[in-house]
This record gives structure tokens, C-alpha cells and sequence, in this order.
């Protein structure tokens, strides 16, 4: 009988290169969110995997760059402390884009680590299959990996080879996390990142970086009065820019653009719960948030 395997495996790379996407199709659930804007991850999120023969525990981390604030060193410093303490690391580069100084930047990082890494090269479904073998060939001369994975979040393509293989590097062990569970992640956090996913979308180049989201307080309202026998949730969440005109672009022309914020939040919020909530967002604005000690420490930075 195979003995039961059990460990983590962090996602790094460059920001934008798939790893949350790829971590929702390894877990087979949305455990992070997706956005086609850089360094949309700024927390170590965990999805787990559990099969009769192992538990995998994802980590999914923020995109490994050259900062140019402080909350961005301390995004950099979460990626390095995680890939420090995992059993093994998914190093996520994608098939579409050319291999450049970045990637090789963190090879070399990745090089002085000590658990082993598997070269994952992701978003296959862009590219050719010339291409895609054209760019293995590239990324086996970044470094030695144990194995190169090609992959495919949105096709399937070879995700659950990916996660045999991951699972083939973690040590023999019991489970760490109760069967049924998909993520460790607190609620009001998840619920925060949700707003914040929805906020993301359509805003300008300079705006995703100077977005964050705290839930305030959630709070059980006797009933829904479509439906008495089930309390209704409110939730009330303060959505932080770094300057007027940002409170502008997020508010929208009559406040339009807050409240397709707030429908498309409330959304993904009740999925998660299963439940009806009420959700009352407010803007402030925390001028340069990204930069001040203090204010990132409030914020969980």
C-alpha cells in the first residue's frame, strides 16, 4: 500500500503569470482571486487539495518584483518566507511571454533555495505547440529544475499531472487539514479580497496598486424579508484609495461604477457563503498608504 504524503508547495513568479488562476484549478475551487491586473495576490493563500493518498497544501504567493514601495518590499519578503518553510516550489512561468530578466532574477533566488523546484510553465493554451516546446527548451537553461510541467488553468491541460508530481515531492505524512476543506483563509479576509477582485476590474493602470479593502464588521440581521426563515448578513466594508481622484474613478459618474462594485461583490460573496447578505461599501481615502509603515501594519501588511 502506498503510505500517505502530505506537505506544501508555493507558487512563484513574476506577477500575472497564473499562479492564483492555476491554484483555483489545482484546488478545483476559487480559493484566490483572478485578475488580469499585476500583483493582484498580496497575501500567502493556501488551497489544499486532499486525496485518499495525500494532502497537497498550495500556497499561492504575490508576483516576486522590483519594489517600488514599501508595501511592495514586504510583498517580496512574504514570497521569500514562504518559499523558505514549503517542501516544495512551483516556479510558474508563462508560455506566452518571452523569458526575460525577471524570470532569471528570481532562477537565481529560486537557485539558494533549499526545498527542490519544479518548473511549471503555464497558459499553454495561448501558444503553439511548437512554441510551447520551444520555450521548455528556455526555461530548462534558467536552472536545475526536478521536473518542467506544462499546463493549462483554463483548458485543464495537464493539471492533474501537475499536482501527481507535486505530490510525488512531499514528504510521507498524516493529513494536516480536515477532508473537506479548500483554503485556511479567514472569512472577513476572503470577503475582503472579494470587493477588492471587483474593484479591480476596468480601473485605470496606476489605480489596482492603491486599492484595499477591509471588512469593517459583519453583523446578523434577524431576517431577509424575502425569506424569513434565513437571517440576513450585513456586511459593511471600507474600500481605501490614496487620493481624491482614485475615490473618484471608483465611485463612477453618479456612483455608478461603486454600486456595479458592490452587485458584482455581493455575488461572489453570497457563493462563497451560501447565504443572502447586504453589503455596505465606503470609500477613504489613506494618502499614501503603500509607503507608510503604520498604515500598512493596520491594513495586515
Amino acid at each position: 500500500m502506498t503510505e500517505h504524503r502530505s506537505g506544501f508547495a508555493a507558487f512563484v513568479g513574476r506577477p500575472n503569470v497564473g499562479k492564483s488562476t492555476l491554484m483555483n484549478a489545482l484546488v478545483g475551487e476559487k480559493v484566490a482571486i483572478m485578475s488580469s491586473r499585476p500583483q493582484t495576490t498580496r497575501r500567502a493563500i493556501r488551497g489544499i487539495i486532499t486525496r485518499d493518498d495525500a494532502q497537497l497544501i498550495i500556497v499561492d504567493t504575490p508576483g516576486l518584483h522590483r519594489p517600488r514601495t514599501l508595501l511592495g518590499e514586504r510583498l517580496n519578503d512574504v514570497v521569500r518566507e514562504t518559499f523558505a518553510e514549503v517542501d516544495v516550489i512551483g516556479f510558474c512561468l508563462p508560455a506566452d511571454e518571452k523569458i526575460g530578466p525577471g524570470d532569471a532574477w528570481i532562477a537565481r533566488e529560486l537557485a539558494q533555495a533549499k526545498a527542490p523546484v519544479v518548473a511549471i510553465v503555464t497558459k499553454v493554451d495561448k501558444v503553439s505547440r511548437d512554441r510551447v516546446a520551444e520555450h521548455l527548451m528556455k526555461v530548462s537553461e534558467l536552472g536545475e529544475f526536478i521536473d518542467l510541467v506544462p499546463v493549462s488553468s483554463v483548458e485543464g491541460i495537464q493539471v492533474d499531472v501537475l499536482t501527481d508530481v507535486l505530490i510525488k515531492h512531499l514528504p510521507k505524512g498524516a493529513a494536516l487539514y480536515p477532508t473537506g476543506e479548500v483554503t485556511d483563509e479567514p472569512e472577513d479576509v476572503m470577503i475582503a479580497e472579494l470587493i477588492r477582485e471587483a474593484a479591480l476590474e476596468g480601473v485605470h493602470d496606476e489605480l489596482p496598486h492603491s486599492i484595499a479593502v477591509i471588512v469593517e464588521e459583519m453583523e446578523e440581521r434577524p431576517q431577509a424579508e424575502d425569506d424569513p426563515r434565513r437571517p440576513l448578513l450585513i456586511i459593511r466594508a471600507q474600500l481605501y484609495v490614496e487620493r481624491d481622484s482614485q475615490k473618484g474613478i471608483i465611485i463612477g459618474h453618479g456612483g455608478e461604477r461603486l454600486k456595479a462594485v458592490g452587485a458584482e461583490a455581493r455575488a461572489g460573496i453570497e457563493r462563497l457563503l451560501g447565504r443572502k447578505v447586504y453589503l455596505d461599501l465606503h470609500i477613504k481615502i489613506a494618502k499614501e498608504w503603500q509607503r507608510d509603515p503604520k498604515q500598512l501594519g493596520r491594513m495586515g501588511f
